[in-house]
C-alpha cells in the first residue's frame, strides 16, 4: 500500500533552499527543491507500508524516503547546502513517521483520495531554519487530497 504524505513547512526564514531527501547516507538526491520567501512551503512524497498488522504492533514503512530503525522511522527535509544551495546553512529536518497507527492505515485504505498531512515549524529557536527532530511534533492527520 502506498501512503501519500503532505508536509506544510510553516514560515521558514527567507532565502533558504529546502528539499525532500530521496535515499540515504552519501547516496541520496534532493527533490522538490524550493527557496523560501515570506510564505509556507509544501512537500509531498509517497512511502510504502511494509508490515502486516497480524505480525507487528506498529506499522513499518519502506521506500526511498524512509530512514531509521523500525520503531523510529522518519524522513528528511534537507536545508541549505544539503538541499543543493551553494552556501549558507547545512541542516536537516527529521520528520517522524511515529503516530501512524493501524487505525490510520485502515482509514486511509477506504479511499484513494485520502492523504496524511502534518505541519512543522520552518524556523528554529535560533532564528535560522529548523533542524533536527521536529519537536513538538503535532503528528499526522488524515485529510482529502
Amino acid at each position: 500500500m502506498d501512503i501519500t504524505l503532505h508536509v506544510l513547512l510553516q514560515k521558514p526564514p527567507a532565502g533558504v533552499d529546502f528539499a525532500v531527501q530521496k535515499g540515504s547516507g552519501s547516496n541520496y538526491e534532493t527533490i522538490q527543491t524550493q527557496r523560501s520567501d515570506d510564505g509556507d512551503l509544501q512537500f509531498s512524497l509517497s512511502i510504502q507500508l511494509k508490515s502486516d498488522p497480524q505480525k507487528t504492533n506498529e506499522p513499518r514503512f519502506t521506500g526511498p524516503f524512509v530512514q531509521g530503525k523500525p520503531l523510529g522511522q522518519f524522513f528528511y527535509i534537507d536545508v541549505g547546502q544539503y538541499a543543493g544551495q551553494a552556501d549558507g546553512w547545512a541542516r536537516r529536518i527529521k520528520v517522524p513517521l511515529s503516530g501512524i497507527s493501524w487505525d490510520t492505515i485502515t482509514e486511509l485504505s477506504k479511499s484513494s483520495d485520502l492523504i496524511l498531512t502534518t505541519r512543522i515549524p520552518g524556523t528554529g529557536k535560533d532564528g535560522g531554519p529548523n533542524f533536527a527532530t521536529v519537536k513538538p511534533f503535532e503528528g499526522w492527520q488524515v485529510n482529502k487530497k
